[in-house]
């Protein structure tokens, strides 16, 4: 049996975050990568251009660009960084927490749709994908270990994968 679900995954989220790019620029004028920037900010309850840019994993000057037009547009304040220096503190203005709102409940409801049309239980898909996001929370360099390395209790399940139809 030919086993590809990793690069499968990944073919999904691509997939995912360009359907979503598509949609928030047509019904609400916003990019995806501006809106989960603006989750950035409210997952981390205000910060500094630094910060943002080291979780986004991308650079300053990247996460300057974007911030500039997400203040010219309303959604992000920027102001003098109590610390000093040639740093900004980001805080979401009120437009800005109504976008992401708005795009939420959007892409949940496109996402929740597609998981139906698919046969796919919302409940059982939402709790499998917590499940791993849990297993690359509890440590990031247990995820890279080889197979017989992980922990045993992590491989366990009382489910069987379905097999493939011959």
């Amino acid at each position: 049996m030919h086993r590809d679900l990793s690069r499968s995954l990944h073919a999904l989220t691509a997939r995912l975050g360009r359907a979503a790019d598509g949609i928030l620029q047509a019904e609400q004028n916003v990019s995806y990568r501006r809106f989960l920037t603006l989750c950035a900010v409210r997952e981390m309850g205000g910060t500094t251009q630094r910060d943002l840019a080291r979780w986004m994993g991308v650079t300053e000057p990247s996460v300057s660009r974007m911030t500039g037009v997400l203040v010219g547009a309303g959604f992000l304040e920027a102001t003098a960084d109590r610390a000093g220096g040639n740093r900004r503190h980001l805080q979401l203005t009120t437009a800005g927490e109504e976008l992401i709102a708005r795009c939420g409940v959007l892409l949940e409801d496109r996402f929740a749709a597609l998981v139906e049309s698919a046969g796919v239980s919302y409940d059982d898909y939402g709790a499998s994908t917590r499940r791993l996001l849990g297993a690359l929370s509890d440590g990031e360099t247990s995820s890279t270990k080889k197979p017989a390395e992980a922990d045993p209790a992590l491989m366990t399940s009382t489910r069987r994968r379905p097999k493939r139809a011959s």
